[in-house]
């Protein structure tokens, strides 16, 4: 017997092209919008220079005993990262229970949470960060701040769907025995989170160590201060420098927090 296949649908036919149309149509939109006004005349020597300045870093810079140096700015991009991400990581821990929908029993009560998550994450940490050097001035409190808050929206947003995902035999037996809420959540809900908890609060972390890097640039402490001088005086030299101690540092923090979350989870 012949066995012949249903013919497909038209629109299954041209769906596929009626994509790639779409796409080159939103390309084509996107490109028109850009204004080239061609490339400078001081571009070669611009771009040589910075080239000459990345070859050659500035490394009288790394270490000044009698002022600000590299190792010192490094020193605070990595504590302003680790205080902002600790305040975050308890700050959260409330609005994640708000945002579950298995800890409440009125829809509402989490969908305002999972909204007031969304509303924090709107905003990215440089214009938190400003907002908080017109509040405290410029400097590392700023950017502690920034990135404290800012944090809160994604990372609450993490642990509501760590609750969002526990199994609820434990849960049912305390309830069965006739436990109070705050027993079922120090016994049954925290000992499952709080591992996933604290693997994304790492992750978190090296996220607001590349944070930190940049937030000087506005003024709120860390290595981009330095950094943002170095560019406005076009001291390639120790732009140079400057990035190869951010790349060191970024990668030490990855490594390091990647095999502690190994250990974690």
């Amino acid at each position: 017997m012949n066995h012949t296949l249903p013919a497909k649908p038209l629109w299954h036919k041209i769906r596929p092209w009626c994509w790639v149309i779409f796409l080159v149509v939103v390309y084509i939109w996107a490109f028109n919008g850009l204004k080239f006004e061609g490339i400078q005349s001081t571009a070669k020597s611009v771009s040589l220079s910075i080239l000459d300045g990345f070859m050659h870093p500035d490394w009288s810079f790394v270490y000044d005993p009698a002022g600000e140096d590299l190792l010192r700015g490094l020193l605070d991009t990595l504590v302003i990262s680790i205080l902002g991400t600790f305040i975050s990581a308890f700050l959260c821990i409330p609005f994640a229970f708000w945002a579950a929908t298995n800890m409440s029993r009125r829809r509402p009560v989490s969908g305002t949470g999972k909204f007031s998550l969304s509303v924090i994450r709107v905003f990215p940490e440089m214009i938190v960060a400003i907002l908080f050097i017109k509040a405290v001035g410029p400097g590392s409190f700023a950017g502690v701040l920034a990135l404290g808050i800012h944090s809160i929206g994604m990372l609450a947003k993490l642990f509501s769907e760590t609750i969002e995902s526990i199994e609820t035999g434990p849960s049912e037996a305390l309830t069965a025995a006739g436990a109070t809420r705050l027993q079922i959540l120090w016994f049954a809900v925290l000992p499952q989170v709080i591992p996933q908890f604290l693997s994304y609060s790492l992750y978190r972390f090296e996220i607001n160590i590349r944070s930190a890097t940049t937030l000087g640039l506005v003024g709120a402490g860390g290595i981009g201060t330095p950094l943002i001088f170095a560019l406005n005086m076009r001291n390639w030299n120790r732009v140079g420098v400057i990035l190869l101690g951010i790349i060191v540092l970024v990668i030490l923090t990855d490594l390091i927090s990647g095999w502690i979350r190994k250990r974690i989870v």
